[in-house]
């Protein structure tokens, strides 16, 4: 309800939406409308009332409550139950936990801020509060385990193509799943999994958005490593708005996945490639390799042609591009 009155008001926005029309269009009592606009200043929402206009909304806050983007959703699946935190060690735990509890799939685990974020091989992701897209999915996907991989490449398209489409930025994927633009990394994937030999039964994909970061906030080693989408764009960016793009992005990518369609998301990925036909160097655990990355197979392992002419297939790895 309280997603249906913000609706009502923004729509009417910079003008009074009176209590009797909202009550008649959302069928219910303009006390129970009252109440509804009480809570939505508790959370932080300037709502201004005149007894012979009715409500108009002066400011929202900038937070990721359901109610700021579920009414932009357009998702079968992604975005069906919404967890919502403003503090959590990391989000892709927390939906492990909720997983592991049964949580439906779709469940989207959503949080202002991480204290512990990590990205791939236990690395530290930078997740200060209201400055980014930092959430977790969980999926329970009808696929042999060995499949996941291509599942981490279906984020990644969605991630870039909602970036490309939204913000107008030209975004680029580095092989398996960091998104980045100016050669700056913008976005990045983290998929885990808890499966049988033959049967998953659960998978985490967490994802994490640059999206207003302050660039005096980042730390030295990371200056000149990691851009933000207001950065690039030249100014602050509605979070709700764009989690609901990516949100939508992610679902319908996902339904074309498992109605068998990988190898247009295939092709998308590739279109989108900011890693092949380039020399490129891949630290792979205890093995460095180098070489012009030519190609992904239909798995997602990345085809490396070595400088004395043989081809290797990666399976994973750190990739630096030349």
């Amino acid at each position: 309800m309280k997603a249906k009155i913000l609706s009502l008001l923004k729509k009417y926005h910079p003008e009074y939406v009176s209590g009797e029309e909202i009550s008649r269009v959302l069928g219910v009592s303009r006390t129970a409308v009252w109440k509804h606009i009480q809570k939505l200043r508790e959370t932080g929402y300037r709502i201004e009332a005149h007894s012979k206009v009715g409500y108009r909304l002066l400011e929202a806050p900038d937070k990721l409550y359901e109610h700021e983007f579920t009414a932009l959703l357009k998702t079968g699946l992604i975005g069906k139950e919404i967890v919502y935190r403003e503090t959590v060690s990391s989000t892709n735990e927390l939906a492990k936990e909720l997983a592991h509890q049964g949580a439906i799939e779709g469940t989207v685990v959503i949080a202002e801020e991480q204290t512990d974020g990590r990205g791939r091989r236990g690395r530290i992701w930078y997740s200060p509060t209201g400055q980014g897209l930092w959430f977790s999915v969980i999926l329970r996907p009808p696929i042999a385990p060995v499949d996941i991989p291509k599942l981490t490449l279906v984020w990644a398209v969605a991630a870039a193509k909602t970036l490309r489409e939204w913000s107008g930025l030209p975004a680029g994927i580095k092989w398996p799943n960091d998104i980045l633009i100016d050669n700056r990394k913008v976005a990045g994937i983290l998929t885990e999994m808890n499966a049988e030999p033959d049967k998953v039964n659960y998978l985490v994909i967490g994802i994490g958005v640059n999206v207003n970061l302050d660039p005096g906030d980042v730390s030295a080693d990371l200056a000149g490593i990691v851009t933000s989408v207001a950065e690039q764009k030249g100014g602050p960016v509605v979070r709700a708005e764009l989690l609901a793009a990516l949100l939508n992005n992610l679902d319908s990518l996902y339904q074309d996945f498992l109605a068998g369609g990988f190898s247009s998301i295939l092709t998308a990925w590739k279109g989108m490639s900011v890693t092949l036909n380039r020399w490129v160097r891949i630290d792979s655990l205890n093995n460095i390799d180098e070489g012009i990355a030519f190609d992904i197979d239909d798995e997602g392992a990345l085809l490396l042609m070595k400088k004395d002419g043989s081809m290797k297939r990666i399976l994973c790895g750190d990739v630096t591009l030349d």
